[in-house]
C-alpha cells in the first residue's frame, strides 16, 4: 500500500507541477530584422571638358576739314582669347554598407510560436541612417525603447549570403540541368533586456534551390527565385528555432519574474508531495 500511495503522490505532484508550468507566463521576445555589413566596390569614370573664349574689338575714326584741306583718320584693335580644359579619371572606390534585411525572419517567428515557449512582441526597425554604426549596439537600442515590453531580444546578423546559378550536362543524355541555389548563414544572440546578458548564441543556416531540365536543342530557362527564397526562409527558421530550443531549456518564466517565483513553485511542489504521502 505504501508503494501505491507513493505512486499516487508522484503522479499528483507531476500533474501539479505541469499545471503550474502551463500557468506560468511565457517570456516575451522581440526578433530583429537580420543585420548585414558588407564591403562594396564600385567602378567610376569621370570626364570633364570646358572651353572659355573672349573677343574684344574697338575702333576709332576722326575727320578734319578746312577751306584748303581734308583729312580722315581711323584706327582699331582686336583682342581674342581662348582657353580649353580637359580632365579624365577612372578607378574603383570601396565603402562599408550596413543595414537590416527586411526578410527571412517571418519563419523564425513562426517556428518560435509553434514551440509554445515564447510570446512575440514587435520591435521598432532600425532607421537611423545618420548613426548607422549603432546598428550592432543592441544595448543602446534597448535603452532607447526600441523593444517595448520585451523580456529578450533575438538579434541576428548575416555572415554569408550567396546565390549560385549553374548549368550541368547530364551524362549520356542530351539534357542540361539548370540550378539556382541560395545559401544563407546567420549568427543569433538572445539578449536579456533586464541585465543585458546573452542567454543563447548560435549560427543557423538556410538553403534552397530550384532545378529545371532542358534539352540541348535549346530553349529559355526561367528559374523560380521566389521558390528559392521561400525555402531558405523556412529552413533558416527551422534551424534557428531548433537551436534556440536546445539551448533554452533555459529560458522560462522564472528568468523573467526572478528567483523568488522559482522558489515559490518549488515549495508548492514540495507541499503537494508531503500532503499526499
Amino acid at each position: 500500500m505504501n508503494l501505491i500511495h507513493l505512486a499516487r503522490a508522484g503522479v499528483i505532484a507531476l500533474i501539479a507541477a505541469s499545471c503550474l508550468a502551463v500557468a506560468a507566463p511565457q517570456p516575451k521576445v522581440a526578433v530583429t530584422d537580420l543585420a548585414y555589413e558588407e564591403r562594396v566596390s564600385e567602378y567610376f569614370r569621370v570626364v570633364s571638358a570646358s572651353e572659355k573664349s573672349s573677343l574684344r574689338a574697338s575702333g576709332r575714326e576722326s575727320e578734319r576739314e578746312s577751306d584748303y584741306s581734308y583729312a580722315r583718320r581711323s584706327s582699331g584693335s582686336l583682342n581674342a582669347k581662348s582657353e580649353k580644359n580637359y580632365y579624365e579619371a577612372e578607378g574603383t572606390y570601396s565603402y562599408i554598407d550596413r543595414g537590416e534585411l527586411r526578410k527571412f525572419t517571418a519563419d523564425i517567428k513562426g517556428e518560435m510560436l509553434k514551440s509554445g515557449r515564447f510570446q512575440l512582441v514587435q520591435g521598432k526597425p532600425f532607421t537611423d541612417s545618420k548613426h548607422i554604426e549603432r546598428l550592432y549596439d543592441i544595448i543602446a537600442r534597448v535603452k532607447q525603447g526600441m523593444y517595448p515590453g520585451a523580456d529578450y531580444v533575438l538579434f541576428g546578423s548575416i555572415n554569408s549570403l550567396e546565390f549560385r546559378q549553374e548549368a550541368n550536362p547530364i551524362d549520356h543524355t542530351n539534357t542540361v540541368s539548370h540550378t539556382l541555389s541560395l545559401e544563407l548563414v546567420a549568427e543569433f544572440s538572445l539578449i536579456s533586456t533586464r541585465d543585458y546578458k546573452i542567454k543563447a548564441a548560435f549560427s543557423a543556416m538556410g538553403t534552397g534551390q530550384d532545378v529545371k531540365l532542358l534539352s540541348s536543342r535549346g530553349g529559355r530557362v526561367v528559374l523560380n527565385r521566389g521558390k528559392v527564397v521561400s525555402e531558405v526562409s523556412k529552413s533558416l527558421g527551422e534551424d534557428a528555432a531548433r537551436q534556440l530550443d536546445e539551448q533554452l531549456g533555459g529560458i522560462r518564466s522564472d528568468d523573467v519574474r526572478g528567483e523568488g517565483s522559482y522558489r515559490m513553485r518549488e515549495e508548492q511542489n514540495r507541499e503537494e508531495v508531503i500532503i499526499f504521502r
